[in-house]
C-alpha cells in the first residue's frame, strides 16, 4: 500500500496577517465618557474640577489615553461602602 502525501497549502493571508484595525489609543471626550458609562459634561467638570482621570491636550482637543480611563477606574473601585478608602475618598462630600 503506498503512502499518500496531502500537501496542504496555507493562505497567504494567513502567513502575513493584516493587522486586524485594534482598538483606539487616545479618546475624546464623548468616547471616553461612553467608555466610562459617564456623561461628556461630567468628564468637562472633572477636568476643571480636578478628579477626573489624565488628559491630553493638542491644540485645542482634549484626548484620554485608554489607559489612563482604565488606571482612574481602577483607582475607583471599592469592596462596599464601609470600607475605610470609601469614606476617606468620600469624607468631604
Amino acid at each position: 500500500m503506498a503512502a499518500s502525501h496531502v500537501s496542504l497549502s496555507v493562505p497567504t493571508s494567513s502567513v502575513h496577517p493584516v493587522a486586524a484595525p485594534s482598538a483606539p489609543r487616545y479618546l475624546t471626550n464623548c468616547e471616553a465618557a461612553a467608555y466610562l458609562r459617564l456623561s461628556p459634561r461630567t468628564l468637562e467638570k472633572l477636568r476643571v474640577l480636578g478628579g477626573g482621570p489624565r488628559f491630553r491636550k493638542f491644540g485645542r482637543r482634549v484626548l484620554y489615553a485608554v489607559t489612563d480611563l482604565e488606571g482612574w477606574a481602577d483607582e475607583h473601585s471599592y469592596g462596599m461602602t464601609s470600607d475605610p478608602e470609601y469614606l476617606e475618598h468620600h469624607a468631604c462630600r
